[in-house]
């Protein structure tokens, strides 16, 4: 058997107005993933617990069947596993995007979108400024980036993709060790305001990087390998750190795709390439596109549709193809890992739409890929963890 996984990330939406009441679903021109819906079987899955932060690392961590309420224990821990990182047990890892704040509103979470060769002088700059023994920063991929502190800390901190125009002063770090975490903050004004690199931004009308944004901390988890647990090798495709870290954590091998960047403009038929390769050697393929999630917290909903139906044409197409020539037998699952809709501009906790097709997959419901089909199914799952075993082992 084969196994293929796409996950659009962040494509659930809700009606939209711009969309003749429709979702980004709905109204995109998705005929391969309506094939996997029509001929297979559709769902909900609830992909977040419970007062659990509503984050692709713990919905992600649900879609590869790891219960998050069991082995969460932060965002940022999975990026450094994706970068090698090695976090000693005292030291915690904190998200540290570039953002862009304005008379204490938090104007841009992305600083424009600032380049990874743009960033990664930044980064330079704030270790030579306010790293140490206890603070040090680790370039990342465009505006996210890391860094590690020894020291206590029970802190309460708000992902700045959250916060979009508003001020910035209620979503401070809060907690133990809060008022060390705020001061780097508030320094790294001085020497990012100052660097060429944002001079230049501000010539040419980009965002600059006013600010670092400390979010998501935490310390390195432990996670049983995929392997042991289900008895089959795996892959992932990404471009997103976490969705590397993850895998790395439980043993997959991480594909690059060398024109994959996290954002509308990445490499869809790229990724498709690889996935259909990798299908020659491997039993599953997990292709993550973090796209749509992009353009909901932008609030772009024809930007969402155009990258929905690119996934549609050059991964899930590509993919199924390769799947049915296989004859031992296969099975695809197309699902987001959460909600990003265009009018919250984050992501929310409502369940998301699945479809699986395949070996032994019979469903009831001969209706296209989106959130309608998903409600009016039989089929919902609580506990989202659950549902790569059943992917994975129903007959």
């Amino acid at each position: 058997m084969k196994y293929a996984m796409v996950i659009p990330d962040g494509a659930a939406d809700v009606p939209l107005k711009e969309l003749n009441g429709r979702t980004a679903l709905q109204a995109a021109d998705i005929p391969n993933m309506d094939w996997v819906a029509a001929n297979g079987k559709c769902g909900s899955v609830r992909t977040v617990p419970p007062n659990m932060p509503c984050g692709s690392d713990v919905a992600i961590m649900s879609v590869l069947g790891y219960d998050p309420k069991k082995f969460y224990t932060g965002r940022a821990p999975l990026e450094a596993a994706a970068q090698g990182l090695k976090i000693a047990p005292d030291e915690w890892v904190f998200r540290c995007n570039l953002v862009t704040i304005v008379d204490g509103m938090m104007e841009d979470y992305s600083a424009g979108h600032i380049s990874t060769e743009e960033a990664g002088g930044l980064v330079e700059e704030l270790n030579r400024m306010l790293g140490g023994h206890h603070v040090k920063f680790y370039r990342g991929v465009g505006y996210r980036h890391l860094m590690t502190f020894k020291g206590d800390c029970d802190l309460k901190t708000t992902p700045p993709h959250d916060i979009i125009g508003q001020p910035i002063q209620p979503h401070l770090p809060a907690g133990m060790g809060a008022d060390y975490i705020r001061t780097l903050i508030e320094r790294s004004a001085a020497p990012l305001a100052e660097h060429e690199i944002n001079t230049v931004r501000r010539d040419l009308g980009e965002n600059p990087a006013t600010n670092i944004w400390l979010w998501g901390q935490g310390k390195m988890p432990q996670l049983p390998p995929f392997a042991e647990r289900f008895g089959l090798n795996g892959a992932a495709i990404t471009a997103v750190d976490l969705v590397r870290g993850l895998a790395k954590l439980i043993g997959w091998e991480v594909i690059e795709v060398p024109g994959a960047t996290g954002y509308i403009d990445t490499d869809y038929a790229g990724k498709g390439a690889a996935a259909v390769e990798a299908l020659d050697r491997l039993d599953l393929v997990c292709v993550h596109v973090e796209a749509p999630d992009e353009c909901g917290h932008n609030a772009d909903a024809r930007a969402k549709v155009q990258a929905i139906e690119q996934i549609d044409r050059h991964v899930v197409g590509p993919v199924l193809e390769r799947l049915k020539a296989e004859a031992d037998g296969w099975r695809i699952l197309v699902m987001p890992d959460h909600p990003t809709p265009c009018t919250a501009r984050t992501h929310t906790p409502d369940p998301v739409p699945f479809a699986i097709a395949g070996k032994r997959i019979e469903g009831v419901l001969a209706k296209p890929f989106n959130e309608q089909t998903a409600d009016e199914s039989d089929f919902h799952i609580d506990r989202g963890h659950e549902m790569m075993e059943y992917f994975l082992t129903v007959r």
